[in-house]
């Protein structure tokens, strides 16, 4: 399973990019190992719009599949910039792509990230599932 290490990630299965970019605006999804585990992905309800607030291990969205429903948690706190209508409208994309076209919003984050795990701590909490 990827795990790729420039990324931080929740216990809840999401993942992090940009922490140490510019401008504070970072990029959320949810890992490889959750759509593996959700199966096919087939709808994907996000609660904030652009311009919102999302706090960090909050719910903010469901992600539906044909096997369960499970909740989308944000592992940031801040604004939202933007939003993956493509995963939206197409969110088989997420299980195409989870690290790539699948990433599901963008925030400029408030304050510094808590509890994220890097690469070899989330290997090893999946290793555990």
């Amino acid at each position: 399973m990827s795990v790729p290490e420039e990324l931080r990630y929740s216990e809840e299965h999401e993942w992090v990019a940009g922490l140490d970019g510019e401008g504070g605006i970072v990029t959320v999804g949810i890992t490889a190992h959750a759509a593996d585990a959700l199966g096919e992905i087939v709808y994907l309800e996000l609660q904030p719009a652009e311009g919102d607030t999302v706090e960090a291990g909050e719910v903010c969205g469901e992600v539906e599949s044909t096997k369960s429903v499970s909740d989308l948690y944000s592992p940031v706190t801040g604004e939202v910039t933007a939003v993956n209508t493509a995963a939206l409208d197409e969110p088989k994309v997420i299980n195409d792509d989870p690290y790539g076209e699948g990433w599901i919003f963008k925030v400029r984050i408030a304050d510094e990230p808590g509890d994220l795990l890097d690469a070899t701590a989330y290997s090893k909490l999946i290793e555990e599932d």
